[in-house]
Parts: C-alpha cells; structure tokens; sequence
C-alpha cells in the first residue's frame, strides 16, 4: 500500500522547492535557524553561547558532584526517558561516595545547577538505579525552539588547514567500489572541516576522465585543477633533494635480474630511515623504495598543495591526512616516507593515515567496477520505486529523485560503518528498498515527509483553514507533553551540533601514524532520527481539526518539527545530498 501524507493524499517524492516565507521563518537546510535559539516565550532572547548543550550540562552535573570522575550519563531509550533524563549509575557513586550515599547538600546543589548552555533541572532523587534527574521540560523546549539570536560576528581567521590526499584517484586502471569508500568519505569529511571554519584542499587533482564522471553521478565535489604548471619546477627541486640524501642511491642492474621501469630516477633506503628516525607505526617489511617519475609527481602536487594551503599566513601549518583503503596503506607508507625524505618540514612530519577496512562483495559474477555499480544500484532503486509508487516512478520528473535516492543509498552503505571495519556490498536486488529502516532511501524518505507536512500546511493557510504560524515568542511550549517530542528534542535537536563537532575530529594518535575519525556518526545520527521521527510521525497527527482550542498544540509541533527539518537539511548537507519533498 502506498504510504500517504497528513493531508490523506498519496506520497511521492520530487525535488524539493522552496518553501513559501509565511510556511518557515528560517532558511531551510540552515541548522542556525532554529538551533541557535532564544530562552522561548516572551523572555529576552539568549546568545548562542547560552544555548542548552548536552557537554555543558553534564560538565555541571559532574562538578555538582564535587568528583573528578565523569559520574553522569545522559539517558536515551524511550522506557527510561519516561522517569530520568541523566542518571548517575549506583555503582558509580558507591565507588565516589562512602556507602554510596551522597550528601544532601550535595544532591541539593545538582537541583539548583544553571548557567550558560546549562539545562535547568526539575529534581533529584535517590532510586535504586542510582542518582536521577529530570530536565524542566517546557524550558528545554522554549530554549531550543524559541527565538534565535542575533547573528554572530563575522568569523575572524580561518582555523587551520587539513589536506586531505586520496590516493584512489591516482589509479590508471577504473575506480573499483574499494576505492569509493576513502574517497565518499574524504568528500564527508571535507565537509564536516569546513563547517567548522577548518581550510580544506582535497588531493589529487581529477585528471581522468570516467572518475570525474562518476564522482559528479556522486555528487562528489572533487577539484580538476592542481594549478599544475609549477609542477615540473617543483619535481626538480625534489630530484635535487634526491642527490643530496643519503638515503638514496643509484640503481644498479646485475646481470640476470629483471629489468627495471623507464621512469626509476633512483632507490632510497626507507627501513634505515624510519630506524635513523625513531619512527614508529610503519610498516616493518618496508626497505627499499625504488623512486620514479611518477612518485614524484605525486609528492609536487603534494608540496604545492601545501604551499598553497600555507600562502599569506605566516607561521601556520597544515596538518595532512592520507585516506587510504587498506590495500593502499603499504604504498602510501611508501610515499610519505619518501617525502620526509625530501622535505623534512613540519609539514610532512604532520602526515597522518586514516585507513579505510576493506569492501567486500558478494554476488559478483566478474569483478565489478564503481561505474557498473552505481548504474547496477539505479536501477535497483528505480525499479523499487516503481514498485512502491507505481506510474509515478516512471515519470521524467523522477530522474533527479531517482539519482538522488541512488547517491543516498551507496553513501550510507559506504559511510554508516566506522571506517576501520569491514563493509560488504550484496549485489542482489533484494539489497535495496526505498524503505529499509537503515537506508539512505529511508533517511530521504523521512525528511521528504516533513516537506509535505510544512506543503500541505502553507495551502491550507492560503486556502484560510489554518492561520500563519505565530512567531516563537509566542507559541505555548507547554504543549508538547507527548513522549516523542522529547525524545526528538533531547536525543538529537540538543546534540546534534556536538554530533557534527564529534564527526569532524581528527584526533592525534598516541603513537605511530594512524588516526580514528567518528565519521560514521552523521549517517548514524539520521538512521536513528529518521526511525524515531517515522515512529512519531505515524502516531501523532500534527495537523488537526482546524479548530482554535487546537492551535496552541499544533503551531508548537510545527515548530518542533521545522527544527527536525533543519537538522535533516543540514546533516545532509555535509553528505552533499539535497532534500526531497513530498506531493
């Protein structure tokens, strides 16, 4: 049966338009138009820094406590979000607090918390489970949802630079699904960085190009342009370095002994490098690197890279990242031991690896390269939406929405796994559904139903049968009393910036060369969203009998749900994924 909208007409997707202005007094896609939110209801309207985080909070419960360690935990299934909202567990206070038991004085002062970016607390109390307390309620939801402030100053400089270099594309031979994952998940992250002030240069250049056609079908945003007419200059000064280093050495073929490739310049000495060195987290069968034209060409798109990430600001450095599939690791050690050869500066001493785990796949019956599974999982989607909706699917209008459903569904199965694990890819056609919960369709699906909701709620204030939404500072919070808007609300309206802020850290590794990113943690995020709000959607009917005693409630689910909408808009953003809507 086809799913059906709020308004009772059946559900299809299309692009998304712009939303009418009298609909949504925030940009759609703009995380800030409701997340940077006032105190609520007629109160003075609060900075960004005072709005209610979820680290804040739980810095203040854990000095409340007076304990360096972290007691709190921030509660998130539904049965327990019913009584508590954070929980100091039992066992943890009994190995903080003689006996277990706190001071009254002490749970009087976790009551009384506050300040900026501090949730206010309704109570605490003893239970068996240990410490509870719950969130004053109707004041989350005026502060998260009531006005925004005013706009933040201008953002000063850039907060550094990370180049991302994805060997991948370097490739003669075509891209293979393998070679997807470090590079979906360098577009992600490029995006996460940039969100968050960081300068990005993505390496290489695109020069071949089947890739620069496939990454487009992708909507990968990938440069073609190195600037590359410096490169030979700069390949030169890189020879020059090489008859300088003594860890370098001409290649000297013996008799009997297979012939060596045209472009070899020389050999260098890695192992006695790295031990010279004290370097740690290579590889131990790294030895003798045999250096050609082709490596170094690399290494000056590198160096130039670099040099253009660093013009114009004196001092500052740029941290460069490799993200590599597990079978590139050994050659990229390779090549950034070589350049640490060449340019022992702070740069290259700043090289990390972020290893993707393999891709398997199943069902192949020849190997299968990426252009053949993009059009191999397009055309599972368009006959899966032809299955759900029929003729409509079938429409010239749904090549866009079909591509974008397919560009969904391979970045979710490329980028919801941590990246260190393994993924695999089933090939079969049963591997696809438009409504599969953990789907890139399902995440598309979900915020396509909030279009239609807002859609068919702006035509009925044309057509008089509801009055326009009321601002912010007037809508009574109050109302939302159902067990799914706060579950909406506290477990991702309020920490869906440190989510992004999570995702987008590249941690230094406490030893050798490779780091560990969250970047799983935004498609995750929707996953879990797109389930807790369907489940919510299908229950509640927002858009009631259009009478006045109703309308408090409804202009309050309204605004809950833009807020929804918005940080749909804006995780799918850093996935480079447009909105749909529903008609």
């Amino acid at each position: 049966m086809a799913a059906r909208a709020q308004d009772g007409r059946p559900v299809a997707l299309r692009a998304a338009p712009k939303m009418a202005a009298a609909c949504q007094s925030e940009r759609a896609g703009d995380v800030t138009s409701v997340l940077q939110t006032g105190s609520g209801g007629r109160a003075p309207m609060e900075t960004d820094e005072d709005r209610p985080g979820l680290a804040a909070t739980l810095r203040a419960l854990n000095g409340a406590l007076g304990r360096p360690a972290a007691l709190w935990v921030k509660e998130s299934g539904a049965r327990n979000l019913r009584h508590r909202d954070f929980l100091a567990p039992r066992a943890a206070l009994s190995a903080a607090f003689p006996g277990g038991q706190v001071p009254a004085d002490v749970v009087a002062g976790v009551t009384s918390l506050g300040g900026p970016g501090v949730l206010a607390l309704r109570g605490c109390q003893e239970t068996p489970a240990g410490l509870a307390v719950q969130v004053r309620r109707p004041e989350a939801f005026r502060r998260l949802l009531g006005p925004r402030p005013a706009p933040a100053p201008a953002a000063g400089a850039q907060a550094g630079w990370v180049l991302l270099h994805c060997p991948a594309l370097r490739r003669p031979n075509a891209l293979r699904p393998r070679h997807l994952r470090p590079l979906l998940l360098a577009d992600h992250l490029a995006q996460l960085l940039r969100a968050r002030g960081v300068g990005v240069r993505l390496v290489p250049a695109l020069t071949e190009e089947g890739s620069r056609q496939l990454l487009r079908q992708l909507r990968v945003d990938w440069p073609s342009d190195s600037g590359g007419s410096a490169l030979p200059d700069t390949v030169s000064a890189l020879k020059r370095a090489l008859g300088r280093s003594p860890c370098a050495a001409a290649c000297e073929q013996g008799p009997g002994t297979a012939a060596l490739p045209e472009d070899v310049v020389c050999k260098v000495h890695l192992k006695s490098f790295v031990e010279q060195q004290g370097l740690v987290g290579y590889d131990p069968n790294l030895d003798v690197l045999l250096v050609t034209e082709g490596k170094l060409r690399s290494l000056a798109e590198l160096q130039q890279a670099v040099l253009q990430c660093t013009a114009g600001s004196q001092g500052s450095c740029c941290s460069i990242v490799h993200v590599v599939s597990c079978e590139e690791e050994f050659q990229q050690q390779q090549l950034d031991l070589l350049w640490r050869i060449l340019d022992p500066g702070a740069h290259t001493a700043l090289q990390k690896h972020l290893v993707c785990g393999p891709v398997k796949v199943t069902n192949p019956s020849s190997p299968i390269g990426a252009d053949q599974y993009f059009q191999l999982r397009k055309r599972q989607m368009y006959e899966a939406s032809v299955m759900k909706y029929g003729e409509l699917a079938q429409d010239e209008a749904w090549t866009e929405v079909i591509d974008t459903l397919t560009v969904a569904a391979i970045r979710f199965e490329m980028l919801s796994t941590a990246h260190r694990s393994q993924i695999t890819l089933d090939l079969d056609d049963s591997s696809i559904s438009t409504k599969g919960t953990k789907s890139g369709a399902f995440v598309m699906y979900n915020c396509a139903r909030l279009a239609t909701l807002f859609g068919t709620y702006q035509r009925a204030v044309e057509r008089g049968t509801y009055p326009p939404l009321p601002s912010a500072s007037e809508l009574n919070f109050s109302c939302l009393r159902e067990e799914g808007e706060w579950l909406l609300l506290f477990n991702y309206l309020l920490p869906f910036p440190e989510v992004l802020q999570q995702a987008a850290q590249l941690p230094a590794p406490t030893k050798g060369i490779r780091i560990t990113a969250n970047t799983e943690m935004v498609c995750k995020f929707l996953i879990q969203l797109s389930m807790d709000f369907s489940s919510y959607y299908n229950r509640v009917h927002v858009l009631g009998e259009p009478f006045p005693h109703l309308f408090d409630q409804m202009f309050a689910r309204l605004r809950l749900l833009g807020a929804v909408r918005d940080v749909f808009h804006s995780a799918l953003a850093t996935l480079h994924l447009p909105p749909l809507s529903q008609i």
